[in-house]
Parts: structure tokens; sequence; C-alpha cells
């Protein structure tokens, strides 16, 4: 993604939306928001994870986290858990949409639920959980040849995730395929036509 202006991402992103995802049986729900942050330069918000934590310890992500009972949709998922970690009002996000969900290393079916919110959002981290909030350039986000592929394996299956640094952070694993899959998403005819079809997100 090139020079684009929010407006046209938005545009991009609302046209071209997937349809809701289904919920697989017998996997647990889980959702993450995205949160565009509309400066005059929009910015993508993203945490690193407090040292602390069982699980993705340490790990830069969208905040967000596993649905439940009382969620009226995926959505509220990840409204709700946006407030909790890092004090984003639910009321204060217009939500653009969602992405097709992804499979997380820890058995959840996890639904990125893109939303914009103001620049003047007071930011209140949950410090049992989060360790840094940060913001990134959208447009250096969005920047497909930012996302380096790497083949692992896990549990006998062979996977491919995505790795990437922005200053000192590094951006890897299921953050890095949602914002590139969300690069694909927005991206003009022409860039499209470029991207390579075997690095799709894994």
């Amino acid at each position: 993604m090139s020079d684009y202006t929010l407006d046209e991402f938005i545009t991009r992103f609302t046209l071209q939306q997937p349809a809701p995802p289904k919920p697989l049986r017998d996997v647990r729900q889980a959702a993450v928001l995205l949160p565009v942050v509309c400066h005059p330069e929009p910015t993508l918000l993203l945490t690193r994870r407090a040292d602390t934590l069982r699980k993705h310890a340490g790990q830069v992500a969208f905040p967000g986290g596993s649905a439940d009972p009382d969620d009226a949709s995926l959505i509220a998922t990840a409204l709700r858990e946006a407030h909790e970690e890092v004090g984003i009002p639910p009321a204060s996000v217009r939500v653009l949409g969602m992405l097709g969900p992804v499979e997380s290393s820890t058995g959840f079916q996890v639904t990125p639920v893109v939303g914009l919110i103001p620049p003047d959002t007071l930011l209140v981290p949950n410090a049992e959980e989060v360790a840094d909030i940060f913001e990134m350039p959208l447009q250096e986000a969005l920047r497909l040849s930012r996302y380096t592929p790497l083949e692992i394996e896990r549990r006998g299956i062979r996977h491919r995730i995505y790795l990437s640094w922005y200053q000192h952070q590094f951006v890897w694993g299921m953050t890095a395929g949602i914002i590139r899959e969300l690069s694909r998403h927005v991206a003009r005819p022409e860039e499209s036509a470029s991207m390579n079809p075997s690095l799709t997100a894994g």
C-alpha cells in the first residue's frame, strides 16, 4: 500500500470487506482490535505483552482476547478486550468490519476487527497485561515487502509465518500475518498483481 489517504483506506476496506466469519464448532473463539488512529498521517496501534504473562509473553500484539459468553458478538469481544487492556472506550471506536479469522498456536480461532479511534484517545495500559503501547505509521505497516516469510514446523505440520522489525519492536507470527493480510485486502489492483501468490499468510 503506497500513498493512501485515510479516506481511501476506509473506502477500499469497506468495499472489499469479506463475508462475516463463520465460527467453527468446538473451536475456542477470540477477537483482536486493529485500532487505526486517525492522525493526519494515520497510524496502527499495537501493544507489547507483559513479560509475566503465561502465553506469548513479551510479544507484539493487538489488544484482544478470548470471547466471553456474555459478549454479543466477536466485535463486542474485541472492543471489550481493547478497553480492558489499553483503555480504549468502546463507544469511541468506529468499526469498519472484520478480516477473515486465523488460527492461533494456542488453539483459538481469532477474528481481527478493524476500527478507527480518535487521535486524542486516552490510553491506559493494564500493567498486568501490557508492557508497552506504540504506533506504527499505517503506510509503513501496510508495506507488504517489510514482511519476511519463514517456514516452521509445529506438531508435525509445516506453517508459514512472517517476521518484521519496526524501530526496536519485533513483529512476527499471527500479528505480522494479520497486518500483512490487511495490506493485501486494501491493495490497489496493480499492487495485487505484483504480489507473489505463494506468499499468502499461513
